[in-house]
């Protein structure tokens, strides 16, 4: 199966399955799920051609162990990474940049964390980069561990199982076996969505904030200082 290369090759989910297998796709999902240095790998499109390679007789595993093992490694993943960042701390936010690891994720993921509480775990699964930073971020946080472990679960099971379900689900249509390089193209379009639409979103609050600003004319424009009088003018001016 060729699809069409969205990046490095080491990047596309068919060749990574055709090289390491099903346990090469168990630790992208690992890493993605909760190492800082796994934000960049494809975890949607991975496990959707997982499902449709299993479903085609092309991954020879059967689907419910599959499932069950990517779940694993999803959870696997977000416990690793919110214990790093319980580790860890207010330092991850002092972190310097490189080129592995930019502030503005850690970010970005904080407030995604903030607006959605303990659901962001199930939310940010969905979303690309978030999904790594988030367990961090509740580490940091010092979320109650009963509650993170309860939407790890979750989340781990409706984003690793339904993503790969889905693919296995989709692969038995000739459409997809004819266009899967479009459908990987969609995939990765439609994970972008959540974040594009955040950032139009701030985009717009934050322009509607400078809207209201007040204005302060005496701030914007200062009237020329007058010279100072010193006296001897008004005694000049009496002669």
């Amino acid at each position: 199966m060729n699809t069409l290369a969205l990046g490095p090759q080491w990047l596309d989910p068919d060749y990574l399955i055709g090289t390491f297998g099903l346990i090469g796709v168990l630790i992208i999902v690992f890493a993605e799920s909760g190492l800082l240095i796994g934000f960049f790998l494809p975890g949607d499109s991975l496990l959707f051609t997982t499902g449709l390679l299993v479903t085609t007789n092309k991954l020879d595993t059967p689907l419910w162990l599959v499932c069950l093992l990517v779940v694993v490694s999803a959870v696997l993943g977000d416990q690793a990474g919110f214990l790093f960042g319980r580790k860890v701390g207010p330092a991850l936010f002092k972190r310097p940049d490189s080129r592995l690891f930019k502030q503005e994720n850690v970010e970005k993921a904080h407030e995604f964390f903030e607006k959605h509480g303990p659901k962001s775990l199930i939310l940010a699964r969905f979303v690309p980069v978030v999904r790594t930073f988030t367990p961090i971020i509740a580490g940091v946080s010092k979320m109650n561990y009963r509650s993170f472990i309860t939407f790890n679960l979750i989340g781990g099971a409706l984003w690793g199982a339904g993503v790969t379900l889905l693919g296995a689900a989709l692969g038995n249509i000739e459409f997809v076996h004819q266009h899967i390089e479009l459908i990987l193209v969609a995939i990765v379009l439609i994970s972008v969505v959540p974040i594009a639409i955040e950032y139009l979103r701030a985009r717009g609050k934050n322009k509607k904030a400078a809207d209201r600003a007040p204005y302060d004319p005496v701030g914007a424009v200062q009237a020329p200082a007058r010279p100072a009088n010193d006296g001897r003018r008004g005694r000049h001016a009496k002669r």
